[in-house]
């Protein structure tokens, strides 16, 4: 029998493939509790995660990145609207108000009143936002931070250790991008590119990423030391840089063809060069100032100890002159131009 990791796995009856989000999570249809999906999903996620080293490594993890997609979409409250209205459920007209973040703590009992109004206080004077407030105060940890930053921004928050982003999509954004705006694109749900981010996205990158893949960006928010880790990972030196630089050429195409039929919204075009990365740059630089030094001094070990014992009269310091004056310019004419 085939499997069926629906129902070999979660337990869930013969029926639509995929289930919808609720009966994937094991939750009652229209669930409004963020906690309760958020719990449901990390007791399945560790679940799956007993078969990520057997023979279904791959199936395990791609039920394990569907369960993150659910997950997500049912802790947003914007697409768990949409999506629940596609099932068919019925809202009633209420204008929904978001609490601030420090709001949010203060109820869950995370800080005091108190200590909220301290928090905001260490903030403003030193310029960080609440969030890192909270945490350098060692008011509340960091993912319990960024949990109520989400819910104060209307995103889902994401464990980033649960889940592997589709190298398709990171390989479309390139290394500085990422780095410059602390964003990790995860992969596209429902024609939206889910992008993990420590702060609100910046419009700049918002248009960009419309521009590289197409689809909006929606994001949702993750502890700064996840995304800086991640990021690392998975854009270590040297990965992507080629596949980067071709999204990059088709994105110039684009806004080639975009300005051809002058569009009136100029859209910025970041280019990317595939030719070295930064770490690559300091590596060869660095090489190029020891070929100068050693030609340098091998030249004068050469002029003083060997030469002499060929030549009964040497030309004082004869490799010295010619030598090391052909390595600098070989390396700044030719090796530091490659």
């Amino acid at each position: 029998m085939p499997l069926d990791v629906y129902k070999d796995w979660l337990g869930i009856p013969e029926g639509p493939r995929p289930p919808d989000h609720y009966e994937l999570l094991r939750l009652v249809r229209f669930e409004d509790d963020p906690d309760k999906v958020q719990k449901h999903y990390r007791k399945l996620n560790a679940h799956v995660r007993k078969y990520a080293t057997g023979e279904f490594s791959k199936e395990s993890q791609e039920l394990l990145n569907e369960l993150a997609r659910a997950m997500l979409c049912l802790t947003d409250p914007v697409r768990k609207r949409e999506y629940d209205e596609s099932l068919g459920r019925e809202f009633e007209e209420e204008a929904g108000v978001r609490r601030p973040m420090e709001d949010i703590l203060v109820a869950e009992g995370a800080i005091s009143a108190g200590q909220r109004d301290e928090a905001r206080r260490f903030a403003e004077s030193r310029g960080l936002s609440l969030r890192d407030a909270v945490v350098q105060m060692k008011l509340a940890d960091a993912e319990t931070a960024t949990r109520a930053m989400a819910a104060e921004l209307g995103f889902s928050y994401v464990n980033l250790g649960e889940l592997v982003p589709d190298d398709s999509v990171l390989d479309k954004l390139p290394r500085n991008t990422v780095k410059r705006n602390q964003a990790l694109p995860l992969f596209v749900d429902d024609d939206v590119l889910l992008v993990a981010c420590v702060h609100e996205p910046d419009p700049h990158l918002e248009e960009e990423i419309r521009l590289r893949y197409g689809v909006p960006m929606r994001p949702v928010l993750a502890t700064p030391l996840a995304v800086n880790q991640a990021i690392s990972k998975y854009y270590a030196a040297g990965m992507r840089d080629e596949a980067a630089a071709e999204a990059a050429a088709a994105v110039g195409k684009k806004g080639k063809a975009a300005a051809k039929k002058g569009s009136k919204k100029s859209v910025p075009v970041v280019k990317t060069s595939a030719a070295a990365s930064p770490q690559q740059s300091q590596e060869r630089r660095l090489v190029g100032i020891l070929i100068m030094l050693w030609s340098l001094l091998g030249s004068a070990l050469l002029d003083a100890f060997v030469l002499p014992n060929f030549i009964s009269m040497p030309i004082p310091y004869l490799l010295t002159i010619i030598i090391p004056p052909i390595a600098v310019l070989y390396v700044l004419k030719v090796y530091w131009k490659k």
